[in-house]
């Protein structure tokens, strides 16, 4: 039987979690600069807040991956669905840009138990021709939460700015008792003899071991390219919200509606032909399209002043993020073989690392001007670009030899 139609319940928890988790990132982006009002912060504090998450997400995602690998999926996803609760409850409460820092290192945290484990339980119950697919509606579910999560927050603040954490909260707990009471566990079989020698010596390597080594990898490339992907996107994604409201005055109900439906295209594609567009042009091209549309897309922000304008350049770029996630997500994973948990751990630090300087640097030039994140995240993904043409031609010029 086909494991992916076999597990398709658990598959389907898998993707409510992390629907959940992103609907709760992505419940800020529209709120934060009615946020930045009430508190009196700058966009560098707002940067840093974003940083604050990917942080304490960088220093525990290898770790976490490891936990999952030794105790089990299931186990990481319940304790990482509680404290993202926890996180998104405090948000709401807090009064001071100290509290914010508070729930965004608690959400970082959860972030690390829950993405490499959520990555790993895929792969595990997904064989290797199933793994496109199986990735794609994973990171659909990541996609949806962002087209959603935006689009409650910036409605339901009609209500109050803080009404749409508490609701997340309450929905991270009632999930946290779904994954405990339904979700079945699920662990990659161990191999015997020398096979598994590579693993266990990797089980004892510490964050900045794992780091250090990461050179040694096959897939070494594939991560330098999530962190240049993700430090540029991050300078994107940080200071949207900001650069709509100070450029054109956005309201979040306006800001909502262009992320919302700018979205869309990318959860529809990844449920409908994303395994299909890589089977048809292979990872690397798809990679390497992704990130040449989403540079020259971002300089287009700059460019365009009509709000339909700005809805079509967004509507493109997000559509090029979400084809462009789950692509290197499934490169990686099939070079990962007995160590889902491992590389997906690894994965989620290198992203970490962009996201943590990528918006510091955006906040920090929006308070300089507020076109120099746009410019610099342009400079970084065609960089980026680049270093996927270079892998590609280094990939021919080993296979004619």
């Amino acid at each position: 039987m086909n494991l992916l139609l076999k597990n398709r319940g658990a598959l389907l928890i898998l993707m409510f979690n992390l629907l959940l988790v992103f609907t709760g990132i992505g419940l800020v982006i529209p709120i934060m600069p009615k946020f930045m009002d009430t508190l009196g912060i700058t966009g560098g504090i707002v940067g840093l807040l974003v940083a604050a998450f990917s942080l304490t997400q960088l220093l525990c995602s290898p770790l976490a991956g490891r936990l999952s690998d030794k105790f089990g999926r299931k186990k990481m996803i319940v304790i990482g669905m509680v404290v993202f609760a926890v996180s998104e409850a405090l948000f709401g409460f807090a009064e001071s840009s100290v509290l914010l820092f508070v729930s965004r290192l608690l959400g970082g945290i959860s972030a690390a138990m829950i993405m490499p484990a959520v990555m790993a339980y895929a792969a595990d119950i997904t064989t290797k021709r199933e793994r496109a697919k199986g990735m794609g509606l994973i990171n659909a579910a990541i996609t949806t939460g962002f087209v959603i999560g935006p689009g409650i927050g910036g409605y339901i603040a009609e209500f109050g700015i803080r009404v749409p954490f508490y609701a997340a909260g309450v929905a991270g707990l009632i999930a946290a008792l779904i994954n405990l009471f339904i979700l079945p566990e699920s662990t990659p079989a161990q191999e015997e003899g020398p096979a598994a020698a590579p693993a266990a010596v990797q089980e004892k390597r510490g964050l900045l071991s794992q780091l250090r080594y990461a050179y040694r990898e096959p897939y070494f490339l594939s991560l330098i390219i999530v962190f240049v992907m993700s430090f540029g996107l991050a300078n994107f994604e940080t200071v949207f919200g900001l650069f709509v409201d100070y450029k054109f005055g956005y309201e979040p109900k306006d800001i909502a509606f262009i992320i919302t439906f700018g979205s869309i295209a990318g959860a529809v594609v990844q449920l409908t032909i994303f395994s299909w567009i890589l089977k048809t042009f292979g990872e690397r091209n798809v990679i390497a399209a992704c990130l040449l549309f989403a540079g020259l897309f971002i300089v287009l922000t700059l460019l365009v002043h009509k709000f339909w304008m700005v809805f079509a350049v967004t509507f493109i770029i997000f559509l090029a993020i979400d084809i462009l996630r789950p692509a290197i997500s499934t490169q990686m994973s099939m070079v990962a073989k007995d160590q889902q948990g491992y590389v997906a751990g690894l994965n989620s630090a290198f992203t970490s690392l962009g996201n943590i300087a990528g918006p510091i640097i955006a906040g920090f030039l929006f308070d300089v001007d507020i076109n120099y994140p746009y410019a610099l995240a342009c400079l970084v993904l065609l960089l980026c670009f680049a270093l996927t043409l270079s892998d590609r031609k280094r990939s021919l010029q080993g296979a004619r030899t």
